[in-house]
């Protein structure tokens, strides 16, 4: 049986929060429930009121509360499950005396503050209080001191700590939101040591986190020194002392994999933690798939995207508006095309389309009708039985139009940006990157014709310059910059990146594709788009059909090479090291090894202020190694998973996710049908888009060291 992603474990936990922490309406059957035994987490069903009603309720996050839920929830499910309204804990709210409330926040001193606050003016009936992750025993006495000199113990019926302090974008992909300065954080010399301390406990609640939610202890694998080391460590720990230590162990309740509570490595997934200076390029690279290009494009945050889209079809000179778009779980074309790349996505809206025109006029002839709009009741040609199988199937047929609308929007915007920036030839070129000499690259820094937007060619060069074997004197670096400045952008970034180029070369793998690109021939349109364009207007009466022939105009069709990214690399050299290449295991022989379930294998955890000024990778203000650790025996180096959880610390990628999951789907049929699922979970400390990353860190980091 194939277990559940993240997302549903994350949902299933937060359905029971909002259903007052009731996992079933029967309580004594779950030890009998054939989910838990198959270690998935019960589905929890509305409790009701006296009415048979559900309990209805306010719901109060903080900001981290907001993001966790808005990421997989909508308004509608909040409503299913009894949620009248939803607020923000620091915005001004007003009473509703008669309705209890749930808090999902962070146990902080300040939220702390304001929960007491709201029950000392009643503002709720009663409260349930649940804590995103373990509040410490200090807070915690202080607010029970609060709330008893306030002597409102009787307004609070729960207080819970529910391990949810990550936020979660795609089925197995996730965040720890910590914001888009970890990097620079972790890097800089002016950083402050508190600064240093609370992040690294911070990335360690919220990796811990992640593990309470799927249900098992995970062996840790990470590289000598560095933030990847420490946290490791830390998180070993903080495992080993709950287990030890803990009244009611996390992981050997209800609703947990069965599996955890042996001690078999093989059946445990495998921890990755790596440092972000492992590879750099996925954080500045053009990717051809279509999350990655929403998330560059359209700039995606917490899976919604703003969309600027005509007025009106008919008369473009109204103007244009933004639309705010969600792409959730529900949304059948994402789920299916989330990592295509873009020109497979072109060609499947043509195949939905024709699908959707064909299954409605098979609606309507059925019933008599000349279009869907006709289907009335009131239609004396219709006969009432396929009048009643029409308007049964109209909701789904509206809802497909609704998403097929939606992602044709999208694809246009997509295409706008792709042609205003010439993002296909930058992918092209980085394709082949290795290939391009000096000369070719200072040729295209200086060519006013070649994209519109300097950083791109910003990006483009970073990850030349990281990924070239060819050396760069000081006088040719300095008519590069001379070239990038006066295209416009802005070259601080490259005084940090000269710094760690030395560092990241060492640790990068770069990969042979295992295909021929490709690639079709130059102006070739995009084969899916034309066929759209040709037809949609037939298909799709006020879409967007007559506007594509402008805009795929000189586009390129082709399909990316195959080929694995360096964290992949590593990953498959883990999980898989009997198929891994020989330089793949080199770089990763001396990973260390924690296995929080083992006397043995554990590490020290020195403070990381101590560490970092040890400098042992090399970079200014980097952190260092933490002591000796525990180096892996040979058979804990060959043991292979078939699950495994890869978390970069400083930042992640939407190509790295896409790339592990590729990898996983590709090995997985290649291993034939009996063999085990492979299964990559990817986190990070945040995911961050190359504009960001470049701007708000590289850039920031080289002012530091000018």
């Amino acid at each position: 049986m194939q277990s559940q992603s993240l997302r549903d474990r994350q949902v299933a936990s937060l359905e029971k929060i909002l259903n007052l922490n009731h996992a079933s309406p029967e309580p004594s059957t779950v030890h009998h429930d054939p989910a838990a035994a198959n270690g998935l987490i019960p589905k929890a069903t509305p409790i009701l009121n006296s009415d048979g009603d559900p309990i209805w309720k306010v719901l109060v996050f903080d900001n981290l509360g907001r993001d966790v839920i808005s990421s997989v929830l909508r308004v509608n499910d909040l409503r299913g499950w009894g949620v009248t309204i939803h607020l923000n804990l620091n915005s001004p709210r007003h009473p509703i005396p008669d309705v209890p409330v749930l808090y999902l926040v962070e146990p902080t001193a300040t939220n702390l503050a304001l929960i007491n606050q709201d029950l000392s003016k009643s503002l709720y009936s009663e409260a349930y209080i649940n804590f995103l992750s373990s509040i410490p025993r200090p807070l915690m006495e202080d607010f029970a001191a609060q709330i008893a000199e306030a002597g409102t113990a009787e307004s609070i019926s729960q207080v819970y700590d529910q391990y949810l302090n990550f936020v979660v974008a795609e089925p197995d992909l996730f965040s720890l939101s910590l914001g888009k300065e970890t990097y620079w954080a972790l890097n800089s010399a002016n950083a402050k040591d508190e600064e240093i301390d609370t992040l690294v406990e911070r990335i360690v609640s919220g990796l811990f986190s992640v593990v309470v939610t799927m249900g098992v202890i995970p062996i840790i694998r990470c590289p000598r020194g560095g933030a990847a080391e420490m946290i490791a460590a830390k998180l070993d720990r903080k495992l080993r002392d709950h287990i030890l230590n803990s009244k009611d162990n996390l992981f050997s309740s209800q609703g947990q994999r069965s599996s955890t509570t042996g001690g078999t490595p093989s059946s445990r997934p495998v921890l990755v933690i790596v440092d972000r200076n492992v590879d750099l390029i996925p954080m500045l690279s053009h990717s051809w798939t279509y999350q990655s290009l929403v998330h560059d494009v359209l700039k995606m945050h917490l899976n919604r995207i703003t969309v600027e889209t005509p007025i009106d079809e008919e008369n473009p000179a109204r103007g244009r508006t933004k639309k705010a778009y969600d792409l959730t779980s529900k949304d059948f074309f994402w789920s299916r095309n989330a990592g295509v790349p873009f020109p497979q996505v072109a060609e499947d809206i043509d195949t939905e389309l024709t699908k959707y025109k064909d299954d409605a006029n098979e609606i309507t002839q059925k019933a008599g009708a000349s279009s869907l709009e006709d289907l009335q009741t009131d239609n004396p040609n219709t006969s009432a039985q396929h009048l009643k199988a029409a308007i049964t199937l109209l909701p789904e047929l509206r809802e497909r139009k609704a998403v097929l609308d939606m992602h044709m929007n999208i694809a246009t915007a997509l295409l706008k940006g792709i042609k205003d920036r010439q993002l296909d030839n930058f992918f092209q070129i980085e394709e082949n990157i290795t290939k391009q000499t000096k000369a070719m690259m200072l040729e295209l820094l200086n060519d006013s014709s070649k994209g519109t937007q300097p950083m791109d060619k910003l990006r483009l060069f970073i990850i030349w310059f990281l990924s070239t074997e060819q050396e760069v004197s000081r006088a040719e670096m300095e008519r590069f910059e001379e070239a990038l400045t006066k295209a416009g952008a802005d070259t601080t970034a490259l005084v940090y990146v000269k710094k760690v180029r030395e560092v990241t070369r060492m640790t990068m793998m770069t990969s042979a594709p295992t295909q021929p690109a490709q690639q079709s021939t130059g102006g070739e349109l995009f084969k899916g788009f034309s066929s759209i364009s040709n037809r949609l207007t037939g298909q799709l009466p006020g879409a967007l059909g007559t506007n594509f022939e402008n805009l795929i105009s000189g586009v390129k069709n082709f399909l990316p090479v195959n080929k694995d990214i360096t964290i992949t690399k590593i990953v498959e050299s883990l999980m898989d090291p009997t198929s891994a290449s020989s330089s793949a295991i080199a770089k990763t022989e001396d990973y260390l090894y924690f296995d929080p379930r083992s006397a043995n294998a554990r590490g020290t955890t020195p403070a990381p202020s101590q560490s970092r000024h040890q400098q042992a990778s090399g970079i200014p203000g980097a952190l260092g190694s933490l002591g000796p650790g525990t180096q892996a025996s040979f058979g804990q180096r060959r043991q292979g998973f078939s699950e495994a959880i890869v978390f970069t610390v400083g930042g992640g990628s939407m190509d790295e996710y896409g790339n592990l999951q590729d990898w996983a789907k590709r090995t997985s049929a290649a291993s034939g049908a009996t063999a085990p699922k492979r299964r990559v979970v990817y986190g990070s400390t945040e995911i961050v888009n190359a504009e960001d990353f470049v701007v708000g860190e590289l850039a920031r980091l080289g002012q530091e060291d000018k």
